[in-house]
């Protein structure tokens, strides 16, 4: 974890956003600026270093400061707990959109504190915990990690074998948590885990405890701008105060990836944008054959196919978060937006790689680390399949998980 010097691009970020069916008149005012604040943090403080924190495998953290000064930190939050936040569901889609167009690890670190850690702690916590915790989460002062993955749970967390023992003064907790964001510097982490009774609940633990270390997870091809690890609990006595108060069962952690795969499908589709905006760019200045490969037509099909994909994804954002804002966005309508974005995002920069050729694989251009993160935000957050499942779940009323 030692300081690595990082050097920042010369390259002018001249990203501009495709509207093809005037999505922006469905915006209001507060929205755009919200929006055009975003963008411009992002070519300010991500754009010139992310290649380079890629190439490294380098998590940047003075951006977790930062990101709280911007306000990208739980934006939905009360202002009694963040003065950042008050805002709806669609500015903070907003957010996560231009976020994860500079880079998905880096969305990934502000979805994390928003929706995994200071949501649940405000949804499910006491008021002590929530004037505790929040406001050094909002302000960045605190980085938060989210617990639920285990090594031999992922898609079936309700199997988790992390677990807690009620010892009178404290509770007992043992376990181990797998894929982490944020978790090797992370302040405080909201962990799933098993009572006695076998009932999960949320408790929050806090870096120092004795016997919680969380190490980093090295060798990632994917996310290489982003810190993650593991959690793990050795005999690590957590105050009673600590529990999340308000929520028991598995519908408490799953609540919370509601939140965390709404602003993924937002994120995804910044991505997507990113890449459609680098070939459309790219196939307009490149000569072959004496003249621009944008002439041709298997070029255009691309890019025709890329640009209708997005205005797909955006009417899938804009809908879904006026659902959200009025309390009726179901799981599985989150789950088909995320699911649904994250393919297309994935697919848009695989077919801009092959636009740019040779050029498509290297560091001057951001497709490949695109393409790279959006492996494992097809996988995280619910894999593609299993939200294949959930949607026929809801569309049979038959689970097929077992």
């Amino acid at each position: 974890m030692q300081d690595i010097e990082i050097q920042k691009s010369h390259k002018a970020d001249l990203f501009e956003s495709p509207d093809f069916y005037s999505i922006d008149d469905l915006l209001t005012e507060e929205h755009k600026l919200i929006r055009a604040s975003l963008r411009e943090f992002v070519k300010r403080e991500i754009s010139p270093i992310i290649e380079d924190c890629a190439q490294k495998c380098h998590f940047p953290r003075h951006i977790v400061r930062k990101f709280g000064e911007i306000g990208a930190f739980g934006p939905t939050v009360p202002q009694e707990y963040n003065p950042n936040g008050g805002l709806d569901y669609i500015a903070y889609g907003l957010m996560m959109q231009e976020i994860e167009r500079g880079d998905s690890g880096m969305r990934s670190t502000a979805s994390v504190q928003g929706s995994l850690v200071m949501y649940p702690i405000y949804a499910f916590g006491s008021e002590e915990q929530r004037k505790k915790y929040l406001p050094k989460l909002a302000s960045g002062e605190y980085l938060g990690c989210f617990g639920l993955t285990e090594p031999n749970f992922g898609s079936n967390p309700s199997g988790m074998l992390t677990h807690f023992e009620d010892k009178g003064d404290y509770y007992l907790l043992n376990g181990s948590k797998m894929w982490i964001s944020n978790s090797p510097y992370a302040d405080v982490a909201v962990v799933w885990a098993k009572n006695e009774q076998g009932r999960i609940h949320g408790l929050i633990v806090e870096k120092g405890m004795e016997g919680f270390s969380a190490p980093e997870i090295h060798g990632k091809w994917s996310l290489r701008a982003s810190i993650t690890g593991e959690l793990v609990f050795q005999d690590v006595k957590v105050p009673k105060e600590n529990l999340l108060p308000n929520i028991s069962g598995l519908g408490g952690p799953m609540k919370c990836l509601d939140n965390a795969r709404y602003g993924i499908a937002w994120g995804a589709l910044g991505a997507a944008m990113d890449c459609y905006d680098t070939a459309k760019r790219y196939a307009i200045e490149r000569i072959q054959f004496d003249k621009p490969i944008g002439s041709f037509q298997l070029v255009q099909k691309k890019l025709a196919e890329m640009l209708t994909e997005i205005t797909k994804a955006q009417l899938v954002c804009w809908r879904l978060g006026t659902l959200k804002n009025e309390g009726k966005a179901t799981t599985a309508q989150i789950s088909l937006a995320k699911r649904n974005n994250v393919e297309i995002a994935i697919n848009i920069a695989r077919e801009a790689r092959q636009i740019l050729g040779g050029m498509g694989i290297t560091g001057e251009y951001p497709i490949m680390r695109h393409s790279m993160n959006l492996e494992s935000v097809l996988t995280y957050e619910g894999t593609h399949d299993i939200h294949l499942l959930i949607l026929g779940h809801d569309i049979t009323g038959i689970p097929a998980f077992k």
